[in-house]
């Protein structure tokens, strides 16, 4: 689904980028990102991805984790933010990694310098073809939404700053998770993870049957409970946040990158957020595409109930009601948002 491209224009943080607001007190980190955050009038929307890279990470991490030796140089996280023009809400709706999008002629593969013919493609290999701001450029064609700030995470820094987080971060399940790509294997309850394991679980979509879209609920539920973990102390030592913010970098080079003081604005901006006004979604998804030659198995998003999140967060109003959005095909695929307090662990 393709809208016209828009015009360019409790103590609880906003994840991932709380973590990477604390990049502030780095000297340096993004210093070519832009200095001023914008308070657009509808709100403001931060695109996060997660980028399937190991550069950085070692052959005993890759053997240790299960992080198998090829990287898809792809975007395994793609989630889109929404903060209210009152910072009295948090809209987070994650696009999966496999939606079936439409690249425009003319562009050029930044990988061969090819320019390219438009074609049929995955929203993640828009990062592959085209970087960062063809990702931006992918998203706000899909959403028809404007992309204010942009942020970008990868294995090495997600595993870093997860281990610096005095105790790790909860995670938690009601039955036991076992995937043998990944390497996990829970017990029903709860646990504190350091890096390593939480790049297993966040990255796991083999354990519970439910495909990309359990995968995509692990990654909203870290979310969550990292936020917890730095609210019960770790926000107020500040020898603690100076080591995190050593171990999390943004992208410098980024179009639209997001800075270290528009970070730290944000944050204070959503300091005293409750997690009962953070709402967690997935895009509303039709179904299975027909394979397509030279891209494979996709997802067809649901246009109606795609356009109607997607509408509402234009004019800055909360997302939909399950009930409001017609389900999938794909049963574990039907759109069911969640309140964050009720993905925080026991």
């Amino acid at each position: 689904m393709n809208f016209p491209r828009p015009k360019r224009p409790r103590r609880l943080l906003l994840a991932p980028a709380a973590l990477a607001a604390l990049t502030a007190l780095v000297p340096g980190a993004l210093a070519a990102a832009p200095t001023e955050l914008p308070a657009p009038e509808q709100g403001l929307n931060l695109l996060v991805v997660g980028l399937d890279t190991r550069k950085g990470v070692t052959a005993e991490e890759k053997e240790r984790f299960r992080l198998g030796g090829k990287e898809c140089d792809c975007t395994d996280v793609m989630m889109l933010v929404h903060v209210s023009a009152a910072d009295d809400r948090v809209d987070v709706v994650s696009l999966p990694r496999d939606s079936l999008t439409s690249f425009p002629a003319d562009h050029r593969d930044r990988r061969t310098g090819k320019v390219h013919a438009a074609h049929q493609a995955k929203i993640n290999s828009a990062w592959a073809e085209g970087g960062s701001s063809f990702t931006v450029e992918t998203v706000e064609s899909m959403t028809g939404l404007p992309v204010h700030r942009y942020l970008e995470i990868d294995f090495r820094r997600f595993m870093d700053t997860v281990d610096r987080v005095d105790g790790g971060v909860s995670i938690c399940t009601a039955e036991p998770l076992k995937d043998p790509s990944t390497g996990l294997d829970l017990k029903p309850g709860t646990k504190r993870v350091g890096g390593g394991e939480a790049l297993q679980y966040v990255r796991s979509r083999k354990a519970d049957g439910q495909m990309d879209f359990g995968r995509i609920q692990k990654q909203q539920k870290f979310v969550v409970n990292t936020l917890e973990r730095l609210r019960e102390g770790m926000l107020d030592d500040p020898e603690q946040l100076m080591a995190l913010a050593a171990t999390l970098r943004g992208t410098a080079s980024a179009e639209r990158g997001i800075s270290p003081v528009e970070l730290l604005t944000l944050a204070g901006r959503l300091r005293e957020l409750p997690p009962d006004r953070m709402t967690f979604a997935t895009v509303p998804v039709r179904g299975f595409n027909p394979n397509i030659a030279g891209v494979g198995s996709t997802l067809g998003w649901d246009a109606e109930g795609a356009a109607e999140v997607f509408g509402r967060l234009r004019e800055d109003l909360p997302l939909p009601a399950a009930e409001e959005v017609a389900p999938s095909t794909i049963p574990v695929g039907t759109y069911r948002p969640a309140e964050g307090s009720s993905l925080i662990c026991p």
